[in-house]
């Protein structure tokens, strides 16, 4: 009998173990939107350590109910080694452990940060910008002047897991995304030795028309269901 799968449509807690000390990890989204938190909670409680995190914000820290929000977590929970960002504003423990030295992070423009992953991806050696040029964030940074301008070199990204949110799947793990929840979910998608979607509903193959499919399911590993099991009143 043929399994109702393609790809695997595994748990949470499945996808958290995919995750060892000194794994490097993207993780989707833009403060609320798009953030796998079925997956991230699955991760938090898992305590796994020394994480090298890439993703565009540490989302929310609030010291009142309901408390850290997503990737808010990891780093109070001190999960993180190191973390790639661009947006690091609405986290007051994440500006508090890179002012101290706790935490390294590398903060860069987030039109950078995106072409470094969509580099990654590609398979190219990085890319040239002209952004930061003439700032502080050039320091240390390698650059080439072509045609009389000057342009930083920026090296691509990968990382060894990418957790990434999209809507629908079908069963052979082609994704579709809502909105702007889109945002960074499809280049990380690309970048990553292994990827999990974590998704609203799988539906059979040809559920999604061809023209219609965002992420092909080629980048796709896994699939984990949104608040499955005890994350289910969570998310």
């Amino acid at each position: 009998m043929a399994k109702p799968f393609i790809k695997p449509v595994i748990t949470a807690g499945e996808a958290a173990a995919y995750i060892s000390p000194g794994s490097s990890l993207m993780i989707g989204g833009f403060n609320y939107g798009g953030a796998p938190y079925t997956i991230i909670e699955a991760l938090c409680e898992s305590g796994v350590r020394d994480i090298d995190l890439i993703c565009v914000d540490t989302s929310y820290f609030q010291t009142k109910v309901p408390g850290p929000v997503g990737v808010a977590r990891l780093v109070t929970n001190g999960q993180l080694r190191s973390l790639v960002a661009s947006h690091i504003g609405l986290n007051k423990k994440t500006q508090e452990l890179y002012t101290s030295g706790e935490l390294k992070i590398e903060l860069i423009p987030m039109g950078t940060f995106v072409e470094r992953i969509r580099a990654g991806g590609a398979g190219l050696g990085g890319i040239l910008t002209p952004t930061g040029v003439d700032t502080v964030y050039e320091e240390g940074r390698d650059s080439v002047e072509l045609d009389g301008r000057r342009y930083i070199i920026e090296r691509p990204l990968k990382a060894d897991v990418a957790f990434i949110r999209a809507y629908r799947a079908d069963a052979a793990g082609n994704l579709i995304y809502y909105g702007t929840n889109r945002n960074f979910n499809p280049t990380m998608a690309t970048a990553a030795a292994k990827v999990v979607a974590e998704v609203d509903e799988v539906v059979p193959i040809g559920g999604i028309a061809p023209d219609d499919v965002i992420t092909p399911g080629i980048f796709i590993d896994a699939l984990v269901l949104k608040g499955e099991g005890e994350y289910a009143s969570r998310t």
